[in-house]
């Protein structure tokens, strides 16, 4: 595969795609109407999110999370750190990895499968939002944690920059579509919207709505308001 020159920009590169299959396939380019960033999904694995109080607690006075894999997300990454996680009727996931930078809140984001094999019946809810949801016991090389809450599944959502809320018509907590093409395409009617300057574009769905889709690298994906 060819090398991009240093002298185009990535969204140049996108440019020139986008130019390229519309050539392909004998139609115009869209004039006018491009968005400003191109739209990323990744599918979300369990994890968990952790205050620096909760990382010494399970591995010991002092310790910081160690950076493994920087993510999509600017700042973002899996830590090299996991725990083992201990659910109802002793249940065990185990290599629950732990995604950095810290927050002030301990948070556990699992998939519906996830639930089901814990013996679960967790809530839908937006990151925060953990009022009356399940605890778990986590358990690392230097201790264990109890928490009485924090277990939920993640709502599907899209974080986007101020100039992508511009261009698809959105705002802070508003609800968008994001349709999935493909053999085993879908439609999901929820994805709640975060913005942020310092977001970059990109939806987040869980593993087992990244099945449910078939969602690949090759899947035509289109976000709607």
């Amino acid at each position: 595969m060819a090398q991009a020159t240093p002298d185009l920009t990535r969204a140049a590169i996108e440019r020139l795609v986008r130019e390229s299959i519309y050539k392909q396939l004998g139609k115009q380019v869209p004039a006018g109407n491009e968005a400003p960033n191109p739209l990323v999904v990744n599918v979300s694995a369990r994890h968990c999110h952790l205050s620096p109080e909760a990382v010494e607690k399970l591995f010991g006075p002092g310790h910081q999370l160690t950076p493994m894999k920087w993510l999509y997300q600017e700042g973002q990454y899996a830590a090299q750190e996991s725990v083992t996680l201990v659910g109802p009727r002793s249940r065990v996931i185990s290599n629950l990895r732990i995604l950095g930078p810290c927050r002030p809140l301990n948070q556990v984001e699992l998939a519906f499968t996830d639930a089901i094999a814990l013996g679960y019946d967790i809530p839908v809810r937006q990151s925060g939002d953990i009022e009356g949801t399940p605890g778990c016991m986590l358990m690392g090389p230097k201790g264990f944690l109890e928490l009485d809450k924090g277990v939920i599944r993640a709502a599907p959502h899209v974080h986007m920059a101020p100039e992508d809320a511009a261009h698809y018509g959105v705002k802070q907590g508003d609800f968008m579509k994001m349709r999935v093409g493909g053999d085993l395409g879908v439609t999901f009617d929820r994805i709640f919207v975060r913005v942020s300057d310092s977001f970059k574009l990109e939806v987040h769905i869980d593993t087992d709505e990244g099945n449910a889709c078939r969602l690949g690298p090759q899947s035509q994906v289109e976000l709607v308001k």
